[in-house]
Order: C-alpha cells, then sequence, then structure tokens
C-alpha cells in the first residue's frame, strides 16, 4: 500500500467511527423515551463494521456492514399515572444501557483519534521525505 493510500484507509475508519457515534447519540437521546414513531418502545441500534476490500485485496479500510437493533428486553418501569401504563401500571421504556452507551462512546471516539493520529503521522512522513531530496 502507498502512503497516500494510508488515506483512504483512515478516511473510512473516520466515516464509520462518525455513523457509529451518531447512533450512540441517538441511543443516549431516547435512553428515557417510552414509545417510538412507530408506537413501541425504542431499541438501541449498534453499527457492524466490516473490513473492506478493494480491487480484491483485503485490508483496504472499513465499511459499515449494516446497522442492528439490540435483541435486549425493553425495561419495565412502574408508574401507574402514566398515560402509556399498562393495567399493571408498567411502562415498557426503551432498552437502551446509559453505561454500556457511555463505554461505545469512549471507544468510538479513541478510534476516531486514533485514525486521524495515523493521518497526521503519515503526513508528517511524506513531509520528512520531500525534505530529503533538499
Amino acid at each position: 500500500m502507498s502512503l497516500m493510500g494510508t488515506f483512504d484507509v483512515g478516511t473510512t475508519g473516520l466515516v464509520a467511527q462518525s455513523l457509529r457515534l451518531n447512533l450512540i447519540a441517538s441511543n443516549v437521546a431516547n435512553a428515557e423515551s417510552a414509545v417510538s414513531a412507530d408506537g413501541q418502545a425504542y431499541r438501541a441500534r449498534h453499527v457492524v463494521l466490516q473490513s473492506e476490500a478493494r480491487a480484491g485485496r483485503v485490508g483496504q479500510g472499513v465499511k459499515v456492514a449494516r446497522i442492528v437493533e439490540s435483541n435486549a428486553e425493553p425495561r419495565m418501569e412502574y408508574r401507574p399515572g402514566h398515560p402509556l401504563a399498562d393495567s399493571k401500571g408498567y411502562v415498557t421504556m426503551s432498552n437502551v444501557n446509559p453505561a454500556e452507551q457511555m463505554v461505545d462512546m469512549v471507544s468510538a471516539s479513541r478510534a476516531y483519534q486514533f485514525n486521524i493520529e495515523m493521518m497526521n503521522t503519515t503526513k508528517q512522513l511524506m513531509l520528512k521525505t520531500l525534505d530529503l531530496g533538499k
């Protein structure tokens, strides 16, 4: 892989981690919601990443394979006065675990920073290579 190809790999990582961070933000924003647009409790969403192959070569970056909903059971909270409460007084809440989302956010943020650092290191290496000719 050429040094210029390193920027392509870094860019794919930035795009993937950016989408991951956006989904985490959406999950955190809906952590206390009881009903989503489809009338069901919000389900946490996660990104599934996959190695990207270009021109028949693997290891050329990463891509978002799909976005999946969590299969964890929704939380049941006892709120007898809530308009969405069932006959026993329980409201079906989202299955978002805020602590898990914060750990994912730190992981995605660090991966994003790593890609930036890798691209900066590549840039510095290219500049030093150009200085060899002076």
